[in-house]
């Protein structure tokens, strides 16, 4: 396929992952982040796996299980935290240093160059998340910022590893094993630290069923399609487009405003997406530092 289709079919997994806070909140029980992820992620797995019916080899288990929890334990267990912890928009706004440091661990494990248009763009990018969710009144607290910080070197470090340690297996494949260890790591962390979840209406079910199949499963096996294809620089930036889609749903569904500034941070983060495409896509600016 073309780059541009590429392009488009991996961004569709951030526009999805955008409507995780909408479901969340509305169809969800309240006070299960830990739960409602493992539930999230283990049920689609195993989904997957009883699909490609291919457990990873031996060799690969360790691999598989540091993946599954960098891109999913780790990462969506502090992501929870930071979002307990902080306003949403401060929290949003740290997290999308991700691109930025997807740019550097990419140079340090891969040899990718380090493109000064690659870096404007993650800027850009990061600014323009700002504007979209950052309020005046935002307080800060250092466990929340640490762990907005942890998971976003969780998630970079999950995306340049997934590039480097790529199986020779289908794309379901890989993520029905990654999807399966992120969920079994989650298993115990739910058990420990909260209770166990009330009765379940056939809304939360819906909910959670949406967001295993289309918001793990489905959208996962997009994304690490577009890490097979594409360079980290320019698949990081597209995680920009989760606030993008969490805000357009929050205008469109719930009838919150939007006001100036967020019009202008809306703009500016498809401003840093389209510059980190370009980036890519023109010779390199600076040598590779591996």
């Amino acid at each position: 396929m073309s780059r541009p289709t590429d392009t488009i079919l991996t961004a569709l997994a951030p526009a999805v992952w955008g409507s995780t806070y909408l479901v969340t909140t509305e169809y969800l029980p309240d006070g299960y982040p830990i739960t409602i992820a493992m539930l999230r992620a283990l049920p689609a797995g195993l989904l997957l796996l009883l699909v490609v019916r291919q457990l990873p080899e031996r060799a690969w288990l360790g691999k598989v299980m540091l993946l599954g929890a960098l891109n999913f334990s780790v990462f969506w267990s502090l992501l929870f935290v930071a979002a307990y912890r902080l306003p949403g928009g401060v929290a949003a706004t740290i997290g999308a240093v991700q691109p930025l440091i997807v740019i550097f661990l990419a140079s340090a494990l891969l040899g990718s160059s380090v493109r000064s248009l690659s870096v404007f763009a993650g800027v850009a990018g990061m600014a323009g998340v700002a504007l979209l969710v950052l309020t005046p009144d935002a307080s800060l607290d250092f466990i929340g910022v640490a762990a907005g910080v942890g998971g976003a070197l969780s998630m970079a470090a999950g995306t340049v590893l997934s590039r480097k340690w790529n199986p020779p297996v289908s794309l379901l494949t890989f993520t029905a094993w990654q999807l399966s260890a992120g969920g079994l790591l989650l298993l115990p962390l739910s058990i420990w630290l909260e209770p166990p979840l009330p009765s379940l209406n056939t809304e939360n079910v819906l909910g959670i069923a949406y967001l295993g199949l289309i918001g793990a499963a489905l959208t996962y096996v997009l994304w690490f399609r577009g890490i097979s294809r594409m360079e980290p620089s320019a698949i990081s930036t597209l995680g920009f487009l989760s606030p993008v889609t969490a805000l357009l749903l929050g205008w469109w569904v719930l009838d919150q405003q939007l006001n100036t500034v967020q019009i202008l941070g809306f703009f500016t983060v498809l401003a840093g997406i389209w510059l980190s495409q370009i980036a890519v896509s023109k010779p390199r600016l600076a040598t590779s530092s591996a």
